[in-house]
């Protein structure tokens, strides 16, 4: 079957530990789908290339990014043609993927949450990142009736900025992994805004997460080139 290859950007000042995780789940995706899955993040130099080497010239590229635009419609075919993958389709990226959301939503009414923060990066170029996040969020408001609103840490709303939750919230990262934006940034701005509440492991690190790419990658949705799905 058509080789799969899971791209994370990955984590430049110690790029080991967030690849492994990325291979733990690549491994658990290869259970579910019953096909090659591997991974590489762009942090670690010649990964990329090591691994469309391996997987041969024509296979999937599933971007563990929250977000879509041009990074997965330009410069990621680009990463991946210099490597030597002309031959490989990138999909839409994890964070574009409605079944996703909707595990957000999932998540959030597990935890049983007063109210929900949505903690995103957010983009100080591009409104994309900040559209999926506030989409989300709407999403878990308006199905689990509570009052839910997305915070960010590289743009406004700041997550050091929150105000009005009490002890009873809950703050759900959206994220594809662990790293240093979960385990030190938003702890350090929720610290900073004073914010009482839970803070949730991040939404990629979820159990149920391999078979909801697996479901993509069979689904084979290739990245969008104009209005993503998302919003139709």
């Amino acid at each position: 079957m058509t080789p799969v290859l899971i791209i994370a950007h990955g984590q430049p000042s110690d790029p080991r530990p967030l690849a492994a995780e990325v291979e733990a789940l690549a491994d658990a995706v290869a259970m579910v789908a019953g096909r090659p899955v591997a991974a590489a993040t762009l942090a670690e130099p010649g990964a990329l290339a090591a691994a469309v080497a391996r997987l041969g010239p024509r296979g999937l590229a599933y971007p563990l990014f929250m977000a879509g635009g041009w990074f997965t419609r330009i410069n990621l075919p680009r990463r991946l043609a210099e490597a030597g993958g002309q031959g490989w389709q990138v999909l839409e990226p994890m964070g574009c993927d409605p079944a996703i959301h909707g595990l957000a939503v999932t998540l959030a009414g597990e935890a049983g949450g007063e109210s929900v923060v949505l903690a995103a990066h957010g983009s100080g170029r591009s409104a994309v990142p900040s559209d999926i996040a506030a989409h989300v969020a709407g999403r878990i408001g308006a199905e689990l009736g509570l009052r839910a609103e997305a915070a960010f840490i590289d743009q406004s709303p700041r997550l050091a900025d929150l105000r009005g939750h009490g002890p009873g919230a809950v703050c759900l990262p959206f994220f594809a992994a662990g790293g240093g934006h979960v385990t030190q940034d938003i702890p350090a701005a929720l610290a900073e805004a004073g914010f009482a509440g839970r803070l949730l492991p991040a939404l990629g690190l979820d159990p149920r997460v391999p078979g909801i790419i697996a479901a993509a990658v069979a689904a084979g949705q290739p990245v969008c080139a104009g209005e993503c799905r998302w919003k139709r």
